[in-house]
């Protein structure tokens, strides 16, 4: 399939009077969280909350800043997260996917909103009997 790339805004939802940053985020559905580099955290003033243990590719675990709140914007559709500093580019996992209610197109390499709900993002929290 090779990788998917999406334009995101990313915004610091304790100060409104700080510029968004639109930033072009790796789709990885394998991956759960948010990540973002340092500069991104740094120019975005967002405050650490606490340190997490994450596991890395090559097996090893490594602590790094969980830092938030932080909204997440792509076309009609915005949630709010915590993400984890990590890495030298910004990675849109499946939690804020899911809260966005967004899908991947792999035959064209896209990130879109759901085809099934384009007007507002559908979530499931309880499943029926």
């Amino acid at each position: 399939m090779g990788f998917v790339v999406a334009k995101i805004t990313l915004k610091n939802p304790r100060l409104a009077d700080l510029e968004p940053m639109l930033v072009d985020a790796r789709v990885d559905t394998g991956a759960l969280m948010l990540c973002i580099p340092e500069h991104v955290m740094r120019q975005l003033v967002l405050e650490v909350n606490r340190m997490r243990e994450v596991p890395v590719a090559d097996g090893r675990t490594q602590k790094v800043p969980y830092v938030g709140p932080l909204e997440v914007l792509f076309e009609n559709r915005s949630c709010f997260v915590g993400a984890l500093v990590l890495g030298d580019e910004v990675l849109l996992g499946s939690v804020p996917m899911e809260d966005m209610d967004l899908v991947v197109l792999p035959a064209k390499r896209k990130l879109a909103v759901n085809p099934n709900s384009p007007n507002l993002a559908h979530a499931l929290v309880k499943a029926s009997r």
